[in-house]
C-alpha cells in the first residue's frame, strides 16, 4: 500500500513545541498503537490486509524485498534550548515512534532515519523532548498513511477493502 507525507505536533503550556514530519514508504505494515489495528500493509489478491510478520515466519521468506528500496525518513523540530548531542538523543528516542507504528521496522530493505533540529528559546529536558518526539512521530506516521491516496496502481488507505 501507499505511504505518504504526514505531520503532527504538540505544544505544552510552557511554550515548548515539538513537531514531526515524516515520509513513509516502509516495507512493514502500519499499526495504530492505540488499538494495535493494522491500517496499511501488504494485501492479498482480494485486497485484504495480510499479517506480514506471521506470513514471513510461516513461509520463511520476505518476498525478496529489495535492500534499500524502501525508507521512512523524518524530522523532529522543537523550540527547546538543546545542543547537537542532546538533539541526537532526541532523534534516537523519536525512533520509538516508528517502532510503535511500523512492523517490522528497520529491515534490510528500509533506510529508516530521523533527523532532529532545535531553534532554541524554551528550557526543557532531553527526556521530555525525546518522549514527546516519539509520540508526535507515531502520530505523523499514521497521518502519512491515512493521507495517502491510490496512485499508479498502488492502493491508498482510503481504498482499503474491509
Amino acid at each position: 500500500m501507499k505511504g505518504g507525507l504526514g505531520t503532527a505536533s504538540v505544544k505544552l503550556p510552557g511554550g515548548l513545541t515539538i513537531g514531526a514530519m515524516v515520509v513513509v514508504n516502509a516495507v512493514g505494515e502500519i499499526r495504530d498503537p492505540k488499538n494495535g489495528k493494522t491500517i496499511a500493509g501488504a494485501c492479498d489478491e482480494n485486497g485484504h490486509l495480510i499479517d506480514l510478520t506471521p506470513y514471513i515466519i510461516k513461509n520463511n521468506k520476505d518476498n525478496n524485498f529489495i535492500q534499500g528500496a524502501n525508507t521512512t525518513i523524518g524530522i523532529i523540530c522543537c523550540n527547546a534550548n538543546m545542543n547537537k548531542s542532546q538533539m541526537k538523543k532526541v532523534a534516537q528516542m523519536a525512533h520509538d515512534g516508528l517502532a510503535r507504528t511500523i512492523y517490522p521496522v528497520h529491515t534490510m530493505s528500509d533506510g529508516d532515519i530521523i533527523f532532529a533540529a532545535a531553534t532554541g528559546g524554551v528550557d526543557s529536558s532531553v527526556n521530555t523532548v525525546g518522549i514527546l518526539a516519539a509520540e508526535v512521530m507515531a502520530v505523523a506516521v499514521l497521518d502519512a498513511v491515512k493521507s495517502a491516496k491510490s496512485k499508479f496502481g498502488v492502493r491508498g488507505y482510503a481504498d482499503l477493502a474491509d
